[in-house]
C-alpha cells in the first residue's frame, strides 16, 4: 500500500472486510483463515484524482494486469534499514525480522520482483542487503501522525544513526503500545511512501505491530515462530518492500485501480504447511518459517505466487 502526501496526490481509502476459512490447494490457491483479512478498496473519487496525478500518456506500458507509468524503480541492490520504535525489550521480533531482512534477497520469493523493469528495460535485481538498525525510544510519543513517521526516519538519518541512502527502504517498526493515528488497524496495517530528506529521495515505510489489533492485521493467532505480532509484521514488511522497490516514488508500477504488485495479492498465501505449534507457513528463510503474502508476477499474463 502506498501513502500519498500533498494536494496533488490521491489518498488511498481502504476498508477492513471479511473472514476466510482454512483451505489449501496447490499453485494459485489462497490460505484461508479463521480471523479477518484486509482488502484495500479505492473509491471512484480517489481513483479519478489519481488519474489526474498520472497523465494518460504515461499509463500505456504493461500487459500482465499491471502497468508501468514511467517512474524510477530501485533496481538494486535494495538496502533495508530498521528503526525499532517504542519498547521492544524481551521481544523476539528483532531476531525474526532481522533474519527476514538478511535472507529475503536471493530468495525465489523476492525473485518475483525481477519481472519488473524501467523505461530502459533495466530489471529489478534479486539483491537485498540488511543495512542496519537503530532504536528510537518514543521520541514522538505513542500517537504518531504520518508526518511523525517521516520525522522519525529523518532524525535517524540526520543524526547519522543510519546512512542517507537513495537505494534504501527505511522501516519504522512500532511496538504494540504505539498507534499511527491516520488509520492503523482500521484502514491499514502498513504503508510505504517517499520523502526528500537532506536533499535525497528517501523511501520509507510504516509497519505497525499487529499485536495491537490481532483480528485486523494478523493472518493467524499463532505465528510460525511463536510470536504472532512479529510473524504478522514479517508478512507486512515483505508486502511493503515489494511495493517500495517497484513503485518507490508512487509513479511506476500499479494497475488501473491504483493497486501495486503486492496489493493485487494481499492476504493470500498460496500453498502452506502446518507446523507443530499449530501455525501455518509457506516458506523458509534463513532456517525460520514464515507465512508471507504472495506477490504479483509480471509475466505470463500476471498471477499471484510465492516464487518465480
Amino acid at each position: 500500500m502506498r501513502k500519498f502526501f500533498g494536494v496533488s496526490m490521491a489518498i488511498i481509502l481502504v476498508a477492513l472486510v471479511c473472514v476466510f476459512s482454512i483451505a489449501f490447494s496447490q499453485d494459485k490457491s489462497e490460505l484461508a483463515k479463521h480471523d479477518k483479512i484486509v482488502h484495500r478498496l479505492r473509491s471512484d473519487h480517489d481513483e479519478e484524482k489519481n488519474k489526474d496525478a498520472h497523465p494518460a500518456s504515461s499509463r500505456s506500458q504493461g500487459g500482465n494486469g499491471i502497468s508501468y507509468h514511467g517512474g524510477p524503480l530501485i533496481l538494486g541492490p535494495t538496502n533495508i534499514y530498521y528503526i525499532w520504535y517504542g519498547n521492544w525489550t524481551g521481544n523476539s521480533a528483532d531476531t525474526m525480522l532481522t533474519n527476514l531482512a538478511q535472507r529475503i534477497g536471493g530468495s525465489r520469493y523476492f525473485n518475483i520482483n525481477t519481472t519488473y523493469y524501467d523505461g530502459s528495460n533495466a530489471h529489478v535485481s534479486n539483491w537485498v542487503n540488511y543495512g542496519g538498525r537503530t532504536i528510537d525510544n518514543y521520541s514522538r510519543g505513542t500517537a504518531l501522525s504520518d508526518a511523525a513517521i517521516q520525522g522519525i526516519v529523518s532524525d535517524a538519518i540526520i543524526s547519522s544513526r543510519l546512512p542517507r541512502d537513495s537505494n534504501g527502504v527505511y522501516f519504522v517498526l512500532t511496538s504494540a503500545d504505539v498507534n499511527e493515528t491516520s488509520g492503523f488497524c482500521t484502514q491499514y496495517c502498513g504503508w510505504h511512501t517517499r520523502g526528500t530528506i537532506s536533499g535525497t529521495d528517501i523511501k520509507y515505510a510504516f509497519i505497525g505491530n499487529p499485536d495491537r489489533c490481532p483480528s485486523a492485521c494478523q493472518a493467524q493467532t499463532v505465528g510460525p515462530n511463536g510470536n504472532a505480532g512479529a510473524d504478522g509484521m514479517a508478512s507486512i514488511i515483505a508486502h511493503e518492500l515489494e511495493e517500495a522497490v517497484t513503485d518507490p516514488d508512487l509513479n511506476a508500477w500499479y494497475d488501473s485501480r491504483g493497486m501495486e504488485n503486492a496489493d493485487k495479492c494481499a492476504w493470500t498465501f498460496g500453498s502452506v504447511y502446518l507446523l507443530p505449534n499449530g501455525a501455518y507457513a509457506n516458506m523458509v528463510l534463513g532456517g525460520l518459517n514464515y507465512l508471507i503474502q504472495r506477490n504479483w508476477v509480471n509475466a505470463s499474463g500476471g498471477y499471484c505466487a510465492t516464487s518465480y
